[in-house]
This record gives C-alpha cells, structure tokens and sequence, in this order.
C-alpha cells in the first residue's frame, strides 16, 4: 500500500529552519485539518491553494509532490 503524502512529508521534519520544506512540513503537522491520508494531487493541490499558509507555498507543495511520487 502506498503511503499518504503526509506521511512522506513527515521525513522532512526537524530540518533547518530555514529550509522551506521542513518549514512545510512543520506547518502542515501542526495544521490538524492537512489531509492526512491523501494520495491524490488534486485533493491535496485544492488543499494547500485554499489554506494559503505562507508557510505552505504552492512551489514547495510541487517540488515535495514530485519527489512523493518518484520515491514510490
């Protein structure tokens, strides 16, 4: 079974501050309404547009989807 984006993004946990996906990552661990258990663009894409976390920035949801989907 493939894992959920979430649990893909909790590897980038506890990293630099100053690297904008630990700060994503932080942020969407912190958020308790992130999608959790999603696997699919679209549902999460919709997701992160209508938080619009400064913290969670569509570029960066791009760069860690490519790599989610190329690691499985």
């Amino acid at each position: 079974m493939r894992r959920s984006f979430y649990q893909y993004l909790m590897s980038h946990r506890g990293g630099p501050k100053d690297d904008p996906r630990s700060a994503f990552a932080e942020t969407a661990f912190l958020d308790h309404e992130f999608p959790k258990n999603e696997t699919a663009f679209d549902a999460l894409s919709r997701y992160i547009e209508e938080r619009a976390d400064p913290e969670m920035p569509s570029s960066v949801f791009d760069s860690l989807w490519d790599d989610y989907t190329e690691s499985d």
